[in-house]
């Protein structure tokens, strides 16, 4: 067995477990179970502390409110299952805040599945999991680690294994947990099966403005009942979309938004997946910034009615931090860089590719990706 990695928030859900709950929540198999058990003595989920919501006799432990005694943490996992969590968890953690602290985890959105009970306002904090990403991986991360992290993705089993035959199992397994476990316990479906279909086209959506009209048409339903799925995989940690960056001076496009997905190693074109890759470290950063450091951050595109584009700007306080473009190979610079450094207030606009050049030119810092991740220090 492989040494368990310590994940990038090791430290500060330690810290705050002094005196606050910790919810942890991402994608499912993303290693919240496998990093809430480093904080026990013994990393197993045979350990008395580990109350798992599916397990059938533990949750009829928790409905009596019965927690295993003489234990100074606790991990609660999928109970988010239950209707009624907020109110179970309240009446935890007033009751023994003195004695145990507490670490929730879940694989999907909390702030969403509120379902009744008093506010957990005040009593804990939320960290969002991401998968690995070149900086956790390495501390002087190179093109191999980035050829290697690009084809298995960042998910700690297939991309530790590094193998494609189980790289493909995984992915099968993965797809059908959250479509037939995750979301049936949580979302009232009748058409389970089209969720599938959707999932499958997705990849092909990515990195481009996403018209849900094209997938209406697709899959046969209407308007609503695409975005409403395409919500729900948002709120299991399959996707994410991001919206325009509309700053003065430019006429930017206000309504479109991109489409990317947490597992970019299933994305089969080329261009889309390594905008995907830079698109998932970028978001890792902004959550990161926000979980722990209490930053509002944003990660928005930046287009205009002439379609000149911009991949990426980093907001922070609503403010742009940098900008950022994206290039598979050693092409020349995109004129839009040029074209919204004089039309904005961005500070800084690199275009990052997957080569080895690395230059400034006008004000715009070229380079390749493992050392983009490490100049601009994302984690």
């Amino acid at each position: 067995m492989s040494k368990i990695r310590t994940r990038y928030l090791k430290n500060p859900v330690k810290e705050d477990l002094n005196n606050r709950m910790v919810f942890v929540g991402g994608p499912r198999q993303v290693g919240k179970t496998t990093f809430a058990l480093t904080f026990l003595p013994e990393s197993s989920e045979n350990h008395p502390a580990y109350l798992n919501w599916d397990d059938i006799s533990i949750r009829g432990n928790l409905l009596k409110g019965e927690l295993p005694g003489g234990e100074k943490l606790l991990i609660l996992d999928e109970i988010h299952k239950f209707s009624g969590w907020r109110s179970l968890i309240k009446g935890f953690y007033d009751t023994n805040r003195s004695k145990c602290s507490f670490i929730i985890t879940c694989s999907a959105r909390l702030d969403y599945y509120r379902k009744g009970g008093d506010s957990l306002q005040g009593r804990y904090h939320y960290y969002r999991l991401h998968p690995f990403s070149m900086a956790e991986l390495t501390k002087k991360p190179t093109m191999d680690d980035f050829n290697l992290l690009l084809r298995f993705g960042g998910f700690p089993e297939p991309c530790l294994r590094g193998e494609d035959r189980f790289w493909r199992r995984w992915q099968r397994e993965r797809l059908q947990r959250v479509i037939y476990d995750d979301i049936r316990d949580l979302e009232n479906i009748k058409e389970i099966s089209l969720l599938e279909l959707l999932a499958d086209e997705l990849p092909n959506r990515v990195g481009a403005p996403l018209s849900v009209k094209n997938l209406k048409e697709l899959l046969q339903v209407s308007h609503e009942t695409v975005d409403r799925w395409i919500n729900i995989f948002e709120r299991m940690y399959y996707c994410f979309r991001i919206s325009p960056y509309g700053p003065r001076k430019v006429r930017a496009v206000k309504k479109e938004k991109k489409l990317y997905l947490w597992d970019w190693s299933i994305i089969s074109e080329e261009g889309p997946k390594f905008e995907n890759f830079i698109a998932s470290h970028l978001l890792k950063y902004c959550h990161f910034m926000e979980d722990i450091e209490g930053y509002k951050m944003d990660l928005r595109f930046l287009r205009d009615t002439d379609k000149r584009e911009i991949d990426f700007v980093v907001l922070k306080n609503e403010k742009p931090l940098f900008a950022v473009e994206c290039k598979t190979g050693e092409k020349n610079i995109n004129p839009a860089l040029f074209y919204y450094m004089e039309r904005t207030s961005i500070p800084k606009f690199y275009q990052v590719h997957a080569g080895e050049r690395d230059y400034e030119k006008m004000g715009v810092r070229v380079l390749p990706v493992h050392k983009f991740i490490t100049e601009v220090a994302l984690p």
